[in-house]
């Protein structure tokens, strides 16, 4: 019965052909010039969030599968001003060691290069529409065969990127405040009724084309345990029967601070994230997992005031199913 009811439930929502055949952005297209310079007036302080957990091999993902913390390596730095010496007679150097010895012995510029390597999705990220497919296709009715080895040819993250981003009014739902507790715990499904009654709690009024940002308190459990694999294990999050409640509000898109936005333990059997599907494949919603929310829901939980403006822009990387990104708050 619950798998006929998501199956129906896809049907309603499915966004394919609503911004044209050709369209790879989604509920993006509910994010107007006109919507984005109404939500900046939503600044009145100047003040600033970063959203962002640290870009670091310390992170949530650990340091095995095919996801992984990010590795930051120094290409050159401060010490190798004395292995100059070495370089300059390095038989096995190029013509890069040559041309930095000889900057090095004739003049006083200096310099420091870094490297980093890292899965697009290993921290604070948006998912493009490309990361979640079934039934052999994509958003908007592309063949799944259209991501390949190559990348993603179409529904790709690049998109989000030429198109300058994802900003607008961001509204901050926090759910953990809202119920008494630091976090929620693990299991914890979090339903329409219960938006419902926050978004009342709270004084706001969801608009066309907001970003929603749902906190759950499930990034304190990272930081007090520092223990990727009881991060991994299980999340709090929405619901599938969230979706519909979003497209009905045309929300443009939605983040949280826990791993993946939905409740981690599958609603129906054998069906895994359920919400990733009807948002992501059917709908066209760009999702945004391990936020940092804590100072910015401190700020709003003083003031009373949960709007702001959100500024985000992921990488413009050809072919990308995912991106790294600083989301920005501003009230």
């Amino acid at each position: 019965m619950a798998q006929d009811e998501w199956r129906e439930m896809a049907a309603r929502v499915r966004n394919w052909g609503r911004w044209g055949d050709e369209d790879q952005l989604g509920t993006l297209n509910y994010i107007t010039p006109e919507k984005i310079s109404r939500a900046a007036h939503a600044v009145k302080r100047g003040i600033r969030f970063s959203l962002a957990i640290p870009v670091d091999a310390y992170g949530p993902q650990g340091a095995h599968g095919y996801r992984r913390n990010p590795i930051h390596m120094m290409a050159l730095d401060g010490g190798d001003e004395e292995a100059n010496r070495v370089l300059r007679d390095w038989e096995a150097g190029g013509q890069q060691e040559e041309d930095i010895t000889g900057l090095w012995d004739n003049g006083p510029m200096r310099w420091n290069d870094d490297i980093i390597i890292m899965p697009l999705q290993a921290g604070t990220q948006w998912d493009g529409l490309a990361h979640v497919y079934y039934d052999g296709q994509l958003y908007n009715g592309y063949p799944a065969t259209s991501v390949t080895s190559a990348g993603a040819t179409k529904d790709g993250i690049d998109h989000v990127g030429r198109a300058g981003g994802i900003m607008g009014r961001g509204v901050l739902l926090d759910v953990a405040r809202h119920l008494g507790v630091q976090r929620l715990d693990a299991s914890f499904v979090i339903g329409t009724d219960l938006l419902d009654e926050i978004v009342d709690a709270q004084g706001v009024a969801l608009e066309e084309g907001d970003i929603l940002v749902i906190r759950t308190g499930w990034w304190t459990h990272f930081l007090e345990h520092r223990d990727p694999d009881s991060w991994l294990a299980g999340s709090p999050g929405v619901s599938w029967r969230v979706a519909e409640w979003l497209h009905e509000r045309r929300i443009g898109a939605i983040a949280a601070d826990n791993i993946a936005v939905e409740v981690i333990a599958p609603e129906v059997e054998n069906h895994f994230l359920l919400f990733h599907m009807l948002a992501i494949r059917d709908m066209g919603m760009t999702l945004g997992e391990i936020w940092d929310l804590e100072a910015l829901a401190e700020d709003c939980a003083r003031d009373g005031v949960y709007e702001f403006f959100l500024l985000t822009a992921p990488l413009v990387v050809p072919g990308g199913i995912g991106s790294p990104i600083n989301p920005v708050a501003i009230k």
